[in-house]
């Protein structure tokens, strides 16, 4: 599925491994085309899928897009949720729609990772003794 060309997959894969460097939250991104049921449904399952609740302090975040059907998702694991507000996700998710609403796919999730980043800066900071748990690499999906 060459949604991105090698040059856009290595600035996710930069903007990921930045936005980990201040947190010990693990964040991952995952791409298809499209998305036949509902959005959060998709990303639980391939956060899953993906491994993404085996985190050690289950801080795991996933940024879900469906190119053609123009859908994404960000969604947390327990330990996350435990400790941030409802809404918590909401700007990040605004922003990234301002990027997606012109076209700009792969800014828009290179910023929606320097906020997921920050954000998680000030519930998981980094730990001296903490390893990278999640490939940083974007999980390319194909459907069922």
């Amino acid at each position: 599925m060459a949604v991105f060309n090698d040059e856009e997959q290595q600035r996710i894969r930069s903007a990921i491994e930045s936005a980990e460097k201040n947190t010990s939250g693990q964040i991952r991104v995952c791409i298809e085309k499209t998305c036949g049921e509902d959005v959060l449904d998709r990303s639980a399952k391939y956060f899953h899928q993906l491994d993404m609740h085996k985190t050690r302090l289950r801080n795991g975040v996933l940024i879900y897009v469906a190119t053609v059907d123009r859908k994404f998702a960000i969604i947390g694991d327990a330990g996350i949720n435990k400790v941030v507000p409802d809404n918590f996700w909401d700007d990040t998710k605004e922003q990234m729609l301002s990027q997606f609403k012109y076209g700009n796919l792969v800014e828009g999730i290179v910023t929606g990772l320097t906020i997921a980043g920050d954000k998680l800066k000030q519930y998981f900071p980094h730990q001296s003794d903490g390893s990278n748990e999640i490939s940083d690499d974007v999980a390319f999906m194909d459907g069922e």
